[in-house]
């Protein structure tokens, strides 16, 4: 049975979850890229009051498609940005903001698996290549931020979504992360070809 999680979604559910579950989310989701989390982060430490409260959505690593309709907007696609672009400021923004759940792909370092766990918050990785599929799970726009000053991909959308994904946490709150533990295997598997090669020789 599909595991779906509703925002916002509380800490206590976040720390319920493990690498390699597969979730599904409904309810409200932003987008933040390079600019944005900047952007948010430098307003909130000149003590700007947020149009949005990200503590209560799921972040989206994303530079959404978009086409203007008569109600407001429609997303075309929305594809997931590589996630290692935000790593100097997600542990920050984690902190500042107590995001619980971040959606991207390709994974991210240290210091933002550290935050993970002291916030209680986990990161998911949602397939590249599946932009019109995300797309289809937004019900609707409700609101874009900054759209002048950033332009279309790098804007922070609100998406109302249902049962966006299939997602995988590749990092938990409990300090695991898939890619480490991907890492090692590849890392013990070159030293046996390695091994066999020189052996072969």
């Amino acid at each position: 049975m599909d595991k779906v999680l509703t925002t916002p979604i509380d800490e206590s559910v976040i720390r319920t979850l493990h690498v390699g579950d597969t979730i599904y989310v409904t309810g409200c989701m932003f987008t933040a890229r390079d600019d944005a989390h900047h952007l948010l982060l430098h307003a909130e430490s000149q003590g700007e009051k947020l149009p949005l409260e990200p503590g209560k959505m799921a972040m989206f690593h994303c530079g959404p498609v978009v086409e203007k309709v008569a109600d407001g907007w429609r997303v075309v696609s929305a594809g997931p940005t590589t996630s290692a672009r935000m790593e100097m400021f997600e542990a920050d923004f984690l902190e500042r903001f107590g995001t619980r759940l971040i959606i991207g792909k390709g994974g991210m370092g240290t210091r933002t698996l550290d935050a993970l766990q002291r916030v209680g918050a986990v990161y998911t990785h949602f397939t590249g290549g599946a932009g019109a599929l995300a797309a289809r799970a937004v019900r609707r726009v409700p609101a874009v931020y900054w759209l002048e000053e950033l332009g279309i991909p790098e804007a922070v959308w609100v998406f109302d979504v249902e049962h966006f994904g299939p997602l995988t946490v590749t990092m938990d709150a409990h300090g695991k992360s898939l890619y480490d533990e991907l890492e090692l295997t590849v890392n013990k598997n070159l030293e046996a070809i390695h091994a066999r090669i020189e052996e072969e020789e």
